[in-house]
């Protein structure tokens, strides 16, 4: 990069979030790890201190109004931005489930995390990115929530990633020019605790691409959806 870059990352204490932040830590970019978890949060802090990534942490609600404007208050004077937004919080309630028997309140619980979440942070901290004329953001989906090949099973999960990545399209198409790259990555089945311990992929290695995109230089492309560096179907 040509300029030390600042970044939030939204479900930093774990998984693909602690990954991206491990990484772009280690690329220079400062770093704000959130978590709804401050002792979480606060603990994966201290980890990556201990391998010599100094690394900031604010608590962060996304399904709360308020946590947000608060976080974006605290960015703006201690990230000066921030010029990175990775969405990478969210939760899956219906791993049991099927469409025909699935709670409401179970999806829109989901709703609340998975696609309103972002959309709070994106209109939070978009608009600084829209006066410095930079920004990277990165919604981390699945191909879950691709409508090609869509399958039965997990029904709010899926809705909740299809409609982020149509959040990605919308926002990619608003934000165009001034250098603003909107993006959605899967990070494919990594080992988290959503993922289960059988994954073969590395937290580090699902957030690879999360943070590629987060990194991408001016003219790199937006309003796709990647896995492993590449296109994937939407």
């Amino acid at each position: 990069m040509a300029e030390a870059r600042s970044a939030v990352v939204t479900g930093g204490n774990k998984g693909v979030g602690l990954g991206a932040c491990r990484l772009l830590a280690r690329a220079g970019v400062r770093v704000a790890l959130t978590a709804r978890d401050p002792d979480r949060g606060a603990a994966s802090r201290r980890t990556l201190a201990k391998e010599g990534l100094d690394v900031l942490f604010h608590p962060l609600d996304v399904t709360d109004g308020e946590s947000v404007a608060r976080l974006a208050e605290w960015a703006q004077k201690e990230l000066g931005g921030p010029d990175i937004l990775i969405n990478n919080a969210a939760i899956l309630l219906d791993r049991e489930r099927l469409g025909l028997d699935v709670g409401i309140d179970s999806v829109r619980e989901t709703m609340e995390t998975n696609l309103y979440g972002p959309l709070r942070l994106c209109q939070a901290l978009a608009p600084g990115m829209k006066r410095r004329r930079y920004g990277r953001i990165v919604n981390v989906s699945s191909w879950f929530g691709g409508l090609e090949g869509m399958e039965g099973g997990y029904p709010g999960y899926r809705i909740s990633k299809t409609c982020l990545n149509a959040l990605t399209c919308i926002l990619a198409a608003e934000l165009r020019g001034g250098d603003i790259l909107v993006n959605a990555a899967c990070p494919g089945w990594v080992r988290t605790d959503m993922g289960g311990r059988s994954a073969p992929r590395s937290p580090e290695e699902g957030a690879d691409t999360p943070v590629w995109l987060a990194l991408l230089p001016k003219g790199g492309p937006t309003g796709g959806f990647f896995q492993d560096r590449k296109p994937h179907p939407w």
